[in-house]
């Protein structure tokens, strides 16, 4: 990639934020499973099942129809209910929240780290009641959670540890794999995350018993054919998504690198730009960062602009831009300012929804696409200056 020079006139070029995988595998595979008349949860669920167990190293894997029914059986299967509360982050998508609330039971929300914009460790006790039975920690954008804090919390108060991994399989918590770390980890397979399924999710245990009862409540709560013992729920896995997943697994860590690399050429050309106010992904360096977001922040009062400013300028030169996430879990309307006063609690989190903002990073992306945009960011900020 040749250094990128500045520029009066920047061109238009089409740089998505996200580009899902396919090749002719994969569609000879899709086709071959239309053919077969089998669709919902069969072999091929199983080989998807088998093939991330020997990838993440772990026990079990149970795959599932989204990442937010994979949260949803989680709690479910640990037994949450009604009174029960789980100290979560409200820098988050609602079904980290949303699958707590699903259970009856009372999400806690923490406010999160600066750096890694994951929750704080070090604000997670103070917020531990008699009604705590659980946290659940979200490895935000692909870089995993400070973990042995939390695991260090979590066995001295006697809770469980839910993860929320839909965007960093393949991260790794000082050389732990993601998915074998807490009680349960949950991932999505949604068409933008780092391995994709159309739609689906699955979750890991190392616990035979848990597995046992994810894998009844997510087939309607049967043991065998028409023997409901548990009131579960319709979150089975098509075979066509699971094909579709089984082609990628083997591509999880060549994806991971190349998001890293382009991560690391991002960082190098914009710290070249040295613009105040304008702060770049941090790495822990416990973390293995998969980077399924590319984050920066933007302080209006350093720069001059805001980050919707700079994202609509962007947007003229062809380079899109996502803003996760621009309202705290706790704010969002269905709520209807019922939990408002996690605000007061929150700072961090409410400054890094006014800030944040993601750039393409995805495997997808050519020398060409990244100089663009490296281009695009420069013009932007000296137009808007």
């Amino acid at each position: 990639m040749e250094n990128v020079k500045d520029s009066r006139r920047t061109p238009f070029r089409h740089v998505p934020m996200a580009k899902p995988y396919h090749s002719p595998k994969i569609e000879d595979s899709v086709i071959s499973v239309l053919q077969s008349g089998r669709l919902v949860q069969g072999q091929r669920v199983e080989d998807f099942e088998n093939a991330l167990a020997h990838y993440i190293g772990c026990k079990h894997v149970i795959a599932v129809s989204s990442g937010t029914a994979a949260l949803h059986l989680a709690f479910l299967a640990l037994g949450i209910g009604p009174g029960d509360e789980v100290i979560t982050t409200p820098f988050s998508f609602m079904s980290s929240a949303g699958a707590i609330l699903y259970c009856g039971a009372t999400p806690v929300f923490v406010d999160i780290d600066p750096k890694t914009f994951n929750i704080n460790p070090a604000l997670i006790e103070k917020s531990i009641t008699k009604k705590t039975v659980g946290i659940e920690p979200v490895h935000l954008y692909g870089q995993p959670a400070d973990m042995e804090h939390i695991e260090a919390i979590a066995e001295k108060h006697g809770l469980f540890i839910v993860e929320d991994a839909a965007q960093a399989i393949g991260g790794e918590y000082k050389q732990r794999k993601i998915g074998t770390i807490g009680d349960i980890t949950c991932f999505s397979t949604y068409t933008t995350k780092n391995l994709q399924t159309m739609e689906g999710g699955f979750l890991t245990t190392q616990d035979h018993e848990i597995a046992g009862r994810l894998r009844c409540l997510r087939n309607i709560g049967q043991m065998g054919k028409y023997n409901h013992i548990l009131t579960g729920y319709n979150y089975r896995m098509t075979e066509l998504s699971a094909v579709i997943g089984t082609e990628q697994i083997g591509l999880i860590d060549e994806f991971s690198h190349l998001r890293q690399r382009n991560a690391m050429y991002i960082t190098e050309k914009l710290s070249l730009l040295g613009i105040d106010g304008i702060t770049l992904p941090y790495i822990a360096p416990y973390s293995k960062h998969v980077f399924h977001q590319y984050t920066i922040t933007v302080d209006p009062d350093k720069t001059g602009f805001s980050r919707n400013a700079l994202a609509e300028c962007l947007r003229t030169f062809g380079v899109e831009t996502g803003v996760h996430y621009p309202d705290p879990i706790y704010s969002q309307p269905c709520f209807k300012g019922q939990l408002n006063s996690f605000a007061l609690s929150c700072p961090v989190t409410e400054k890094a929804c006014r800030e944040v903002l993601s750039l393409p990073v995805h495997p997808g992306l050519v020398a060409e696409d990244l100089d663009h945009m490296i281009l695009a960011f420069k013009t932007s900020t000296d137009n808007l200056v």
